[in-house]
């Protein structure tokens, strides 16, 4: 079973850790956290459970189709602060238990001090099929 992992900037349940936005952590705090997750990545690669992951950048905008002819509709250049999605990672496992294993020890990620982040991550199941409607 496919799971997305999503790491949000903001929102979701009440914050364990204010680590505060990593803009303002120290260089060497942003390189142990980044390194945390590249090694977390390669475990998963080793064991066949990795699919894929990108970080995202945080400015962004709704797009929307307005009708023929007509130009798209646009809300931003930004979305709401609890909407944005920092980045994602795809994982390919055998269960919902697993995937909210490996969630949980990617939100042990280090942030300022080398302390775990404690943070939220969004585990969604990817569907396997279009859902098809029946007759």
């Amino acid at each position: 079973m496919k799971y997305l992992l999503l790491k949000h900037y903001r929102g979701g349940p009440e914050r364990v850790v204010d680590h505060g936005p990593l803009e303002e952590w120290r260089p060497e705090e942003v390189d142990a956290h980044v390194g945390y997750m590249r090694d977390f990545a390669r475990r998963l690669e080793e064991s066949g459970e990795f699919v894929g992951e990108q970080a995202l950048a945080p400015g962004g905008t709704f797009v929307r189709y307005d009708g023929e002819g007509r130009p798209p509709v646009t809300d931003g250049p930004f979305a709401e602060t609890k909407d944005l999605i920092a980045g994602w990672m795809m994982i390919d496992v055998e269960d919902e238990a697993r995937a909210h294993a490996l969630a949980a020890e990617l939100s042990a990620a280090p942030g300022p001090g080398g302390e775990p982040l404690h943070e939220w991550l969004e585990v969604r199941p990817v569907y396997g099929a279009a859902p098809t409607v029946a007759d």
